[in-house]
């Protein structure tokens, strides 16, 4: 027998589902979710998630990962990148997901081109797209979206699929009005913590030679000094003299030997250890703390710093050829020192010591 009536009606996939992905291409995915989305975009507890993810702390790359990780709810998409621009106006990585060989580099520049337009970026395939330049390898689909601040765009975020579509995956004009406002709270705390932390990164930098000043020194050095009394651990600090600097600003004047000085910053920094903190203590001073570090180990860093210096041929790009020496003095907690000031106050006496000694040298304090 067979039965006749109306047909059941296919069920509809719930906003849910689609929001987190489905078959087909990026277009194809994207194409049903108009309405739906722009219904849960204009939801408050939806924006109120967002401002609260995204507030919750002020290092930029946990906001931007918060950003991410909400618009990988809405949109389904597997890869996902966020670029921002830095103090120096160049549009920097702060997070990804799912990124592979070689779609990262093609998601960098697509970010790049958002933010330099102000505009959203839609593409079937990358590899085929003139405006992506070096993407010949990077198949995808791709949908990146400005984010906005203040009037101006300050970073840019990238979704991206792993094969190209049928079609360019565009939202229709409401909807993209509703992601676009949704995404402003998290564009915003984004500046905002790039702010923070680059006034933070000056705070503690000295303006010529880029190395840590003399504030932050100490306050690293108190902390390292309580930390290694309650661990047992030592803690070595290096106090090291440029010999004869002043002869470079008698003979050639300030600007060489600030040049100077900024080439031996870069000499001593590239002659410490990745867990050493280089700072500059103030004129032609500089200090090194060297956590976890006893005198054998300190010592052997002065060294290499001694040698790496008498090697090197200052203000060769300005047609000169000069060569410095250093007095370097070391010493370490809890061998000669027991506190931040102590230890310090060795390690300059120390130094001295080598300038009173014919200098070019390193002394250990006790020794």
């Amino acid at each position: 027998m067979t039965r006749t009536g109306r047909q059941p009606r296919a069920r509809r996939p719930s906003s849910r589902k689609d929001l987190s992905g489905g078959r087909g291409d990026l277009a194809v995915r994207i194409r049903p979710l108009q309405v739906p989305l722009r219904r849960t975009l204009a939801r408050a507890d939806v924006l109120a998630e967002m401002i609260r993810a995204v507030s919750a702390n002020l290092e930029p790359e946990r906001v931007a990962d918060a950003i991410l990780a909400r618009a990988a709810e809405w949109v389904p998409a597997p890869s996902w990148l966020v670029v921002a621009l830095d103090g120096t106006g160049t549009a920097r990585l702060m997070a990804a997901r799912g990124l592979t060989e070689p779609i990262e580099a093609a998601a960098h520049a697509i970010g790049g081109w958002v933010i330099r337009n102000g505009d959203v970026f839609c593409s079937a395939d990358v590899a085929a797209d003139r405006r992506i330049a070096g993407a010949d390898d990077a198949s995808a689909a791709t949908v990146a979206f400005p984010l906005h601040c203040r009037g101006r765009t300050v970073g840019a975020l990238v979704a991206l699929d792993r094969d190209a579509a049928s079609r360019e995956p565009r939202f229709a004009p409401a909807t993209l009005a509703a992601m676009l406002m949704a995404l402003e709270p998290g564009a915003i705390a984004l500046e905002n913590a790039l702010r923070v932390q680059q006034a933070e990164a000056l705070s503690v930098t000295d303006d010529l030679t880029q190395l840590y000043n003399s504030r932050y020194l100490s306050q690293v050095l108190r902390r390292e000094t309580k930390r290694a009394s309650r661990s047992l651990r030592p803690l070595s600090v290096l106090f090291i003299d440029l010999d004869g600097f002043k002869s470079i600003n008698d003979t050639h004047g300030h600007l060489y030997g600030s040049r100077a000085l900024v080439e031996a910053a870069g000499v001593i920094r590239a002659s410490a250890r990745e867990t050493d903190v280089v700072a500059r203590f103030g004129g032609d001073e500089f200090a090194l703390i060297l956590p976890d570090t006893g005198s054998d180990g300190a010592l052997a860093v002065g060294e290499r710093v001694r040698d790496r210096i008498a090697a090197h041929r200052f203000l060769r790009g300005d047609g000169l050829d000069i060569h410095l020496t250093v007095s370097v003095g070391v010493a370490t907690l809890p061998d000669v020192a027991e506190s931040a000031e102590s230890l310090i106050q060795a390690a300059d006496e120390a130094m001295y010591w080598v300038k009173d000694h014919g200098k070019n040298g390193v002394h250990v304090a006790g020794s």
